[in-house]
């Protein structure tokens, strides 16, 4: 949910109704974030490698085993539907059990979307004398199942379990929620004392988890965390008397004012009590940070879902935003554990029916970033279209196939980019996605989607069902705001395995080398219409500046070394460390040296390969402006592949090194 600097009545998560959402159009921006990497990647690439490293000899030591999140249960994205989006606050168990009959009635559950998520709005209030949520029985009649305020969301998850569907609740890391702090005028406010009013997890974690899943019934919790960022001594509710005082632990705007330990401390006690309460392992665990406290870098080792971005809204610029958040973290998401750029916002606004091209790139895009499909709409009022857009067949599958690798960007402009991702089968996924307001002839190649430039490439349209083939290249006319979507097959470049970079969905940056957290300045600023163009404009404010990428370095430029320019591999920071799932390859092979971007030169990096442990293959410590070097490893026998590159010396700027060519062959 949406947060701001300071709270205020005036500027609600969403300063809009949904009604008068859907007519309001956000002033289009050109994304200059993606078209700049000159000047302002120098100077701060300087400032973020400025800082002697801490912590990261342990770190860079061989574990033998995979540290991203394996609990829970979300082998692919989850899908399904949630009541924010359609209706804020405003919920009661009519709303709610109508979405989850249409989910079924439609077919949608079939293709599935089985979560049934009530948001916030919900409660009624804490119970002083014992610390029990009261659920709002006049909203949630099922709920009253006693007197002195004895209720009970049992009938109302059975229910949706009886439909074969699952049921998702909503609550905040702090003691109060977003609504409470940002959206105090919206429906169905916490009531009581101000003790009674503290409806968030703070101080309650393992009796509310308790209560949600072993009594309750529910699969699934998103935790907000606007409770620990909004009520600091000198904001308006804590002056007023409404909540008490919590010394903010995130600030949006400042990574280095945020207690990036602290938050991810909280998140974890709210992960052991659902690990505790949830012996089976069948949950579903989504953290809602919007992005901050550097979530990005541990998000993934906790969650199941990890919020990249602030709350998305039915305009076209803001959804751009929400989209750049998550589409150059392919390698922090996989099984277990994905990025979240919000809830789809098809049917409303921008994305409404008068708008099926926008909505369509929506969708597609989201499925292509393997993000979970939410819907966030009144499904009472979806039209045929819409229904069949949400069921499209084709692509759902690319969201859900089971190898779990997000698309990679294998082109990028400020004006249209491609997208491919690597599936189960061997076939590619491929979004060819116009950003902007003019028509763009675009070109697809072989090489993008890493199959061979002097064999034949099979194309199915799923929108359409169209089938054509080309050699080489093919040419497309995209129009404005236009995704076309494609299964693509053909004959590999690497007939005998997968670059490392095709299979992120296997690789875990578990030390992506960054020291200092920074905002990253290159994901589109949009005007939000929570805040219009109050102040002085929208700024960086999402964590991830210098993260490892595939087919890039980590400031989004192209992977080189010593002049050479390399299409496929993994870029990162030195004193990096990737731990990579063995699917049955036997030999590792890389180019490995300094890339060329480098603004620290005179260190130089040792790159190591570890099979479980083991020490398996080295290079000789490489110079800026060398050449690259091949290392190579048998892993035959090996389950956890480990790539690690050590830098000597104390850092004095960045440092990024290459993985040119990294694969796994049989």
């Amino acid at each position: 949910m949406r947060i701001f600097d300071q709270p205020s009545p005036l500027l609600p998560r969403s300063a809009t109704t949904p009604s008068d959402q859907s007519s309001r159009l956000c002033e289009r921006k050109r994304p200059t974030g993606l078209a700049r990497l000159g000047a302002a990647v120098s100077a701060a690439a300087a400032l973020l490698a400025s800082v002697p490293a801490m912590a990261q000899t342990d770190s860079l030591e061989p574990s033998g085993r995979w540290s991203a999140n394996t609990r829970g249960s979300a082998p692919t994205p989850p899908m399904g539907w949630n009541s924010w989006n359609a209706f804020y606050s405003d919920i009661d168990e009519e709303k709610i059990m109508a979405s989850a009959t249409i989910l079924v009635e439609s077919g949608l559950a079939d293709r599935g979307y089985r979560y049934v998520n009530i948001d916030d709005g919900w409660w009624l209030k804490r119970r002083e004398s014992d610390g029990r949520m009261v659920v709002r029985t006049d909203k949630f009649p099922s709920a009253h199942v006693g007197p002195d305020d004895q209720t009970s969301f049992r009938p109302l998850t059975d229910r949706l379990h009886a439909m074969g569907l699952r049921a998702g609740i909503y609550s905040d890391i702090g003691r109060n929620s977003c609504g409470q702090v940002y959206t105090p005028t919206f429906a169905n406010q916490p009531e009581g004392t101000i003790a009674e009013r503290e409806v968030g997890l703070h101080g309650h974690v393992d009796q509310d988890i308790a209560l949600y899943f072993a009594e309750w019934g529910f699969d699934l919790i998103k935790v907000d965390g606007c409770g620990v960022r909004g009520l600091g001594p000198e904001t308006d509710h804590v002056l007023k008397g409404d909540y008490r005082v919590f010394p903010p632990l995130i600030d949006m705007n400042a990574i280095g004012r945020t207690d990036i330990a602290a938050v991810q401390t909280l998140y974890e006690e709210v992960g052991e009590a659902l690990h505790t309460h949830n012996p089976d392992g069948d949950y579903l665990y989504s953290l809602c940070l919007w992005g901050s406290s550097n979530v990005r870098a541990w998000g993934k080792n906790l969650g199941n879902i990890s919020r990249t971005s602030d709350d998305i809204t039915p305009q076209w610029t803001r959804m751009l935003t929400n989209l750049d958040t998550v589409s150059t973290r392919a390698l922090y998401a996989g099984p277990g554990a994905w990025n979240d750029p919000d809830m789809l916002f098809v049917g409303s606004g921008d994305f409404d029916a008068d708008h099926m091209t926008e909505a369509r790139s929506h969708f597609a895009l989201w499925a292509m970033m393997n993000a979970p499909l939410i819907i966030g709409f009144d499904l009472r009022k979806a039209t045929a279209e819409q229904l069949a857009l949400f069921g499209n067949p084709g692509i759902v599958a690319l969201n859900q196939d089971p190898a779990g690798h997000q698309a990679v960007a294998a082109f990028q402009s400020g004006d249209l980019q491609i997208f491919v991702k690597t599936l189960a089968d061997g076939d590619k996924g491929v979004a060819i996605f116009n950003r902007g307001l003019a028509p763009v002839d675009a070109q697809l190649s072989a090489r993008h989607l890493k199959f061979r430039e002097d064999a034949p490439v099979a194309l199915t349209d799923l929108w359409t069902g169209a089938r054509q083939g080309f050699t080489r290249e093919t040419a497309f006319r995209v129009e404005p705001r236009q995704t076309l979507v494609f299964r693509a097959s053909g004959e590999r470049i690497l007939a005998d395995g997968l670059y490392l970079s095709e299979q992120p969905g296997n690789v875990n940056p578990a030390e992506d080398g960054v020291t200092t957290p920074q905002h990253d300045p290159f994901i589109h600023r949009s005007v939000v219409s929570w805040q219009g163009t109050r102040g002085s404009g929208e700024h960086p404010q999402y964590g991830g500046f210098g993260g490892a990428q595939a087919d890039r370095g980590p400031f989004g430029e192209p992977l080189r070394v010593a002049g050479v320019r390399y299409d496929t591999g993994l870029g990162a920071l030195a004193n990096s460390r990737f731990e990579v799932r063995n699917r049955g390859f036997t030999r590792f092979s890389a180019r490995v040296g300094i890339d060329d971007s480098a603004v620290d030169r005179d260190r130089r990096v040792t790159f190591f390969v570890y099979g479980d442990g083991r020490l398996l293959a080295r290079s000789e410590p490489q110079a800026f402006g060398t050449a690259s070097r091949t290392v190579t490893a048998e892993i035959a026998d090996v389950a956890i592949l480990e790539i690690i590159a050590r830098a000597d010396g104390d850092p004095v700027g960045a440092l990024p090194v290459v993985w040119a060519d990294a694969a796994m062959t049989r």
